[in-house]
């Protein structure tokens, strides 16, 4: 049984390091790493290369918006389309059907649709996962994980608030997984402190149980807390676990202490600025830069929060994406005013691309 996590677990990583070819393919973008110029940081989704990762290196995980028509139905095409322009700004993941896949405002039927396009559009070039704890009892959230993970994904996402009452101990919690694990068999998993229901920050108890358990290999953190963060560090160090934050402010101190990426709603509007973080983390000879532009995302984070996930719509239309700025979980239409502010972060954005020798994706 251990023999068979060891494998899975480097399957999963495989597809974190360069393909053996030498050669990284984004949608129907497709070239030779040998035939790379020698600056090559950013990519067009129109034909240019993608630049391979280093085996170790930090990952940026994007936590996809979904595209819908005019109809309010997801865009398929588009999906696909926003997958390309992830890819060329360097993700080397993806997590979706998330909170900003707006997941609680689809059915079970479109969870699973959405997440089936991601993982065969992606076909195996890079890792994928997606939520799949939904349902009222313990075996309800394994049946549906199951159905998420027949999808092809790498990883099936567990909801920490899905598995205790606001008001439940620590020892519930650990139950209700113990319980989920008896009905789920081998398949990898990883969790989320999402904020929805409500924010359940795993403790370092519930997060020493869930490490031990070796199928257990991803967690997006959300405490935005240093501090925790450090903790649950210390605890998965030299474990299958991998820890992607999703707080900006914290993100390079996380990084350097050891988190494997960072997977903040950001990603959604410059993710070409977290994948250069990601790979500058350690890089002493960058380190003035990257604790500048740490400070920027940082200060940044509050503005284009605002209306999300609208606000990143608009910014990715005007990024040069065919996305229509609607949501299902916030339908009120983006004030002028804030598209102006939008604006002149897009200005700030190009600055910032400018000072890291980056260039941004086009389209």
């Amino acid at each position: 049984m251990k023999e068979e996590n060891i494998q899975s677990r480097r399957a999963f990583l495989e597809k974190m390091t360069p393909l053996a070819s030498g050669i990284f393919v984004a949608g129907s973008i497709t070239q030779s790493l040998a035939q790379a110029p020698e600056n090559t940081d950013v990519i067009s989704v129109s034909g240019s290369i993608i630049k391979a990762p280093e085996i170790d290196e930090k990952k940026f995980i994007p936590v996809m918006v979904t595209p819908y028509n005019m109809n309010s139905r997801i865009d398929f095409d588009q999906v696909s389309r926003l997958v390309d322009f992830y890819l060329a700004a360097g993700a080397k993941g993806f997590f979706a059907n998330c909170l900003s896949s707006e997941m609680y405002f689809m059915d079970d039927r479109e969870r699973i649709a959405l997440t089936q396009h991601v993982v065969k559009y992606i076909n195996g070039r890079v890792p994928v996962v997606s939520t799949g704890s939904f349902g009222r009892k313990i075996k309800d959230k394994a049946d549906f994980t199951k159905k998420i993970h027949d999808t092809g994904v790498d990883a099936v996402i567990l909801i920490s608030s899905h598995f205790a009452e606001k008001g439940d101990s620590d020892d519930i919690m650990m139950k209700n997984f113990e319980r989920f694990f008896e009905h789920t068999g081998e398949i990898r998993l990883g969790t989320y402190e999402c904020p929805s229901p409500y924010k359940r920050v795993i403790s370092p108890e519930v997060f020493k149980f869930l490490v031990d358990n070796e199928r257990l290999i991803y967690h997006k953190d959300t405490s935005e807390d240093i501090k925790q963060i450090e903790v649950k560090l210390d605890l998965l160090r030299g474990s299958q676990m991998e820890l992607y934050n999703a707080h900006t402010a914290s993100g390079l101190k996380a990084l350097q202490m050891g988190a494997k990426g960072m997977s903040p709603i950001s990603g959604n509007f410059y993710p070409e600025i977290h994948s250069w973080l990601c790979e500058n983390a350690d890089n002493q000879s960058k380190a003035a830069d990257a604790s500048w532009i740490q400070g920027e995302i940082a200060q940044m984070e509050p503005v284009i929060s605002k209306y999300y996930p609208i606000s990143s719509k608009y910014f990715l239309q005007k990024r040069g994406l065919s996305i229509e700025i609607i949501s299902r979980s916030n339908k009120r239409a983006l004030p002028i005013e804030q598209k102006l502010i939008l604006n002149d972060v897009y200005k700030t954005f190009l600055g910032w691309c400018e000072r890291l020798n980056i260039n941004p994706v086009t389209l």
